[in-house]
């Protein structure tokens, strides 16, 4: 088994509703998420068949409905829940989320990053 095999997801975009004060939240922002999945048995013994790996298509549909699904003040908390939500939904050892926001001015976006392990 290889610890190094990673499948991202890079910069995939959701719409929520996310912000401190209610006049931020109260319409839909786009939000940016990153995600590296390191699968519990790497790449090896995959045999090309995508029932053996992790579905990135059906990841980014997941992220989606779960960045959708109610409002939240912080990217940190979104962060958090898809962290949690991919450990406990598919065979991975560890993931790495970012979640980037375009809310200041003078800054192209803002990023938040977590790691977790199974």
């Amino acid at each position: 088994m290889n610890t190094d095999d990673e499948i991202e997801i890079r910069r995939l975009a959701v719409h929520t509703h996310i912000g401190v004060p209610d006049e931020e939240r109260a319409e839909p922002q786009t939000l940016w998420i990153t995600v590296r999945m390191r699968p519990s048995q790497g790449f090896h013994g995959l045999q090309d068949k995508v029932a053996n790996t992790v579905d990135y298509y059906e990841v980014s549909q997941r992220l989606a409905e779960l960045a959708s699904e109610k409002p939240r003040h912080l990217i940190e908390t979104l962060a958090t829940d898809i962290a949690e939500f991919l450990l406990s939904s598919y065979p991975l050892s560890s993931v790495d989320v970012e979640v980037e926001k375009r809310i200041l001015p003078d800054a192209d976006s803002v990023s938040v990053r977590t790691s977790r392990e199974r």
